[in-house]
């Protein structure tokens, strides 16, 4: 505690930021665990939260530089964009083919590749803060699983209430997508800050827009596929 004294503060805001900054994580892990069994979306939200938490920490301790790499947003972005058209139409909850501990770890690893690609940008406002102190970094950080999982729970309760939220959910993730995209070193250089900014909000809006008509016509073929094998 003596050691931590003096860094309080830094504690605090690491903390604070994280969970400004997971809003957007906590829907991904709301989206992924929504499919599992009742008794598993718990474990599945914790797991996906100290997943998210873990990656987090790496990225702010190594490769926080690779954000200047021309192309890598744009890949990430694109990556993202299949992430959210995937959520929309979810597992099949009623395939007894598919064991409860295989939709668990799906769901974790769906978590940890959308946590992945939204903690590029993150990691340097943690970063800043943290400084070179790691252990604070990962103090804080792990201090904030839980606040994570309870802003996941929530979402996750509105899920079931209002199933719209789920198409909301995946329009965000689009939308994050496209603005990672649009501040791509390459793009900037090409195309100049200027313009892009001009073109942030209509691309921000498409990519929100595809994601949902993806997501449409991939939820109806799951569909036509389900009551075809019902005949």
């Amino acid at each position: 505690m003596e050691m931590l004294g003096p860094h309080a503060l830094k504690l605090f805001e690491i903390i604070w930021i994280n969970i400004i900054l997971s809003g957007d994580n906590a829907v991904v892990i709301a989206l992924a665990c929504r499919g599992l069994p009742a008794d598993k979306q718990r474990l599945g939200m914790i797991l996906g939260a100290g997943v998210a938490v873990a990656l987090r920490v790496v990225f702010t301790v190594l490769v926080a530089s690779l954000l200047s790499v021309p192309y890598l947003k744009i890949m990430a972005g694109l990556l993202l964009l299949w992430v959210a058209v995937k959520l929309i139409p979810g597992e099949d909850e009623g395939d007894g083919s598919i064991a409860e501990s295989d939709k668990l770890w799906h769901a974790v690893k769906t978590i940890a590749i959308a946590d992945a690609i939204m903690s590029l940008d993150n990691v340097l406002a943690i970063a800043g803060v943290a400084k070179d102190s790691t252990l604070l970094l990962i103090i804080g950080l792990l201090i904030s699983i839980p606040l994570i999982v309870a802003g996941a729970s929530l979402i996750m309760m509105l899920l079931e209430k209002l199933p719209i939220l789920v198409w909301a959910g995946a329009a965000l993730l689009g939308w994050v997508a496209l603005e990672m995209i649009l501040t791509d070193p390459a793009l900037l250089d090409r195309v100049g800050e200027a313009r892009l900014h001009t073109l942030e909000l209509p691309g921000e809006i498409a990519g929100a827009l595809f994601v949902l008509l993806a997501g449409y016509l991939l939820l109806r073929r799951k569909n036509r596929r389900k009551e075809a094998a019902e005949i």
